[in-house]
This record gives C-alpha cells, structure tokens and sequence, in this order.
C-alpha cells in the first residue's frame, strides 16, 4: 500500500466485490485518473502474483478496444497486497439501467451488445472463458463498452470439471447448474443471452433466488428441455433429476417493444442445449447487426485508406529531404561523361576567348573549259591536278557572286603565286574591293580561238595555281 500512495493519491471507493475493491485514484506526476483494484487476498512473492490468472488474461487478451487494460501492476512485498492499476470507465451496465423508467433506444442496446460479443469472440478465440459475465463486470464510457474482472476465468484447453458454483446465479447456464462441473466455453454465451435481456427489458431475465428456483424460472419462459438433452446433461452427475413437462411463456411476451431478429438472437444464445447454442462469432454474423458491420468494414477501408496515404506522404516527404540534404564535397564522385563534357565545354570557351571570328574568304572563280586548254596532259604538274578537275563544273563558282568569263587571251602571265602573298584589300580604280587575282587591264570580250591564241599557250606557259595551299594560305 506504500509503494501506492507513493505514485497515486486515492479519490475515492467505486465498487466492492467479494474478492476486492475498486478505488479512483491519480497520478501524482501526470495527474491522470485511474481506477485501482485492490485484493484482500495477500501474496507471498511475485512468482505468485505473476501466475494468477487475472494477470495473465488480461496481458494475453491485451490490445482490444472491448477489453479493460491493464496499465500496471503493484506488489508490497512487505505487506503482500496486491494492486492493479487499469483505465478509468465511467460506470458499468449495472449502474446505468438501475433505476431506469423508460428503455433504452435499441439502437444503442444494439451498439452495446455488439461491442460485448466482439469482446467475448475475442476472449474466446485466445483460449480463455470468462465464467462471470454480468451487467456488473461489463463497463461502458460514453458509447465504449469494455468487458473487465477476469478472476474466475479459465482456459478453453484446461480439465474438466471445473467449480460448479461459479459465475453468479441468474447467468449461470443450464450446464453449470445440472452437472458436476461439465461445461464449457458456450456458458458464456447463455450469460449474454441474459444481459442482453435484461438491458432491452430493465430486469433480469431468470432471477432465481436458489438453484432449484433458477432452474423453474428457466423452464417457466423457455419450457422444459427435451429429454435427450437432459438424458445428456445427467451422465455428468450423480443424482437423477426429472421435471414436469412445461411450455414456456416465450420470451417475446416479455419484449413487446423489441424487434424480432433481437428476440431470436437472445433465443438462440440462451439455448437450453450447449451444443445447439450459438457462438460468439455466428452471434456477429447474425442479421441483427448488419448495419454494424457494415459500418465497420466502411471505417476500416477508409482507416487503410488513409494509412495508404499516410505512407505515400511520408515516403514523398524523404525523397523531397533526400534531394535538398546537401551532399558532402567527399561523397561527390564525376562521371568519366561529366568530365568529358565539361572539359570539352572548357575547351570551346578557351578557344572562343583566344580566337577572333573572321568573315570567310569566297572561293575563287573557276575558269570555263576550253576544249584547246592543257591539251598535253603530261606536262601539266601535279600540284594542279585538282585544279583540272575542278574546271570540269562549268558552273562551279564557289559563292553566288557574278560569273566573270574568263579567257585565255586575257589572262596575264606574269601573273604567279607571289602576288597573293599581299593584302587582298588592293582597290580596283573604281574603289571597289577586289579578293580576286588581278587581271590584265586590257580586257577584251571572249572571242573565237584564234592561231595566235593557240602559239601562246603552246608555250611552257602555267596558270596561276588557285590552290590555297600555293597561295600562301
């Protein structure tokens, strides 16, 4: 108890069973509330504590949003009590029909049953049987509903029988009052078949006030249980049992104002026969909570949904941080490509700074064949063989500049390759620029070859080589 009140300041009592009691108590620290059960029993050491089967419910049966949690558990070893620190509910099924004088809407009964069988599928599923379920161990917060007290549980795998009084009288099943013990998960079943009676009605559905008395109210509203299956439940004792045969009064004479899938539900989880009794999970599945269902499947594709996106933004978000977190200058390798490119890239601006652009010279003209032209192709050199072969394109002229015609008689021949060694900015008398060798001033029209013309080129005369190559180009 020191070791308590060292953490949590204690409120206030909530509730009182037979084998502990609830305080409200908060956190020193953080300040939040939470509910502490307190055990009468006390413990010797931890081993002990940690092997009862509340605790160990509780921890396998945690996450789930329908079963109370369990935040921490408080062991003095010195005094050897016990405390276990849980969530705070608001109260419990009990609390909220007590005293009631109209009932509640169904929709919201149903909202409530449909949370506790998701709770008892749940429990079931992992092995263990509550063996208590009533309206006071079931809490509600608002509109959430949490199944809690699991110091009677057992295990679905554990021996028969089991402690015949178990479980409070007006919940417990046919099975656990007529045999030694022989029962099984499904008699959880039958107590909620009762306690959700009892929420739609405002009062209990088989009040007994002993067992023989329970028994008469059971078969009072659902009639006396056919004889195999009582023939099945007497090999399990010792004693012989035989009842009147009875008819029922019915159950839906007692829920006038309630649907009739609800009345078929409770009739088929308070089955007199645990083998022809319902499960948990077929009690889901059943008609009367399909629009739960529904509900539930929207909410969980739009949870996916919206945990799909979640995802997609954060992966967006790291390759958006990937893209601006600056790269170390020693985690920077260059491609042999980006070297290539930038060195070439280097090169032409290097040669663009250090050259200067230059207008393009035209081409000289080409001079017109002549069928009488180097006639002895022998004693043409070879350097003007291109020259030659040049002169076959008649309308070869280089650029689109004026077809000068050009003839042999007018061509001068003291003319050689020295007179390009000058500027080509020489004049002509009418102040045009020439880029052309000169020509003889005295001119003459193209005329008809003649005999003269014939004598001079007969002579070791050479044209001027046009070659950029001879002309000091």
């Amino acid at each position: 108890m020191n070791l308590l009140l060292q953490k949590y300041r204690i409120l206030g009592k909530k509730g009182e069973g037979t084998f502990s009691e609830v305080l409200k108590c908060q956190h020193i620290k953080d300040g939040t509330y939470w509910a502490c059960k307190k055990m009468k029993q006390t413990y010797e050491s931890i081993e002990q504590v940690n092997n009862l089967r509340e605790i160990q419910a509780m921890r396998r049966l945690s996450p789930h949003s329908n079963i109370l949690e369990l935040q921490e558990v408080i062991f003095d070893k010195k005094s050897g009590t016990l405390v276990l620190i849980c969530e705070l509910m608001d109260m419990n099924i009990y609390e909220l029909i007590r005293g009631k004088r109209h009932y509640l809407p169904e929709r919201k009964v149903k909202h409530y049953m449909y949370q506790l069988l998701k709770s008892v599928e749940h429990m079931h599923r992992h092995g263990i049987f509550h063996r208590d379920v009533k309206p006071e161990n079931i809490l509600i917060k608002e509109d959430l509903l949490k199944l809690a007290d699991f110091g009677s549980c057992r295990s679905v795998y554990s021996k028969q029988p089991y402690t015949e009084y178990i479980s409070t009288r007006w919940y417990r099943a046919p099975e656990c009052l007529l045999t030694d013990g022989y029962y099984t998960y499904k008699m959880d079943m039958w107590s909620v078949g009762c306690v959700f009676f009892e929420i739609l009605s405002l009062h209990p559905l088989f009040p007994g006030s002993n067992e023989v008395d329970q028994i008469a109210k059971i078969h009072d509203i659902l009639g006396t249980p056919d004889p195999s299956v009582l023939n099945k439940l007497k090999k399990s004792r010792g004693m012989n049992f035989n009842f009147p045969s009875k008819k029922g009064s019915g159950i839906e004479r007692l829920l006038p104002h309630v649907s009739t899938d609800a009345v078929e539900l409770i009739y088929q989880m308070c089955t007199y026969d645990p083998d022809e009794r319902m499960s948990a999970k077929q009690a889901l599945r059943h008609q009367y909570f399909k629009d739960l269902r529904d509900a539930d499947k929207r909410a969980a594709m739009m949870a996916k949904a919206k945990q799909q996106q979640q995802q997609q933004h954060e992966e967006k978000e790291k390759k958006t941080l990937d893209l601006t977190k600056p790269v170390p200058p020693s985690e920077i390798t260059a491609s042999p490509d980006m070297d290539t490119s930038r060195s070439e890239k280097k090169k032409s601006d290097s040669d663009a700074s250090s050259s200067t652009i230059v207008p393009s010279l035209p081409k000289a003209q080409s001079l017109p064949s002549h069928p009488h032209l180097f006639k002895d192709r022998k004693r043409v050199p070879r350097r003007n063989k291109k020259l030659i072969e040049s002169h076959q394109f008649t309308n070869h002229t280089g650029l689109n500049l004026p077809k000068v015609p050009m003839h042999t008689g007018s061509i001068n021949p003291s003319f050689h390759a020295a007179a390009f060694s000058g500027s080509y900015s020489a004049l002509h008398n009418n102040g045009t620029m020439s880029l052309l060798p000169s020509i003889n001033s005295t001119y003459k029209p193209h005329k008809a070859n003649s005999k003269a013309t014939k004598n001079i080129l007969s002579t070791n005369t050479y044209l001027p080589s046009l070659d950029r190559r001879g002309a000091g180009f």
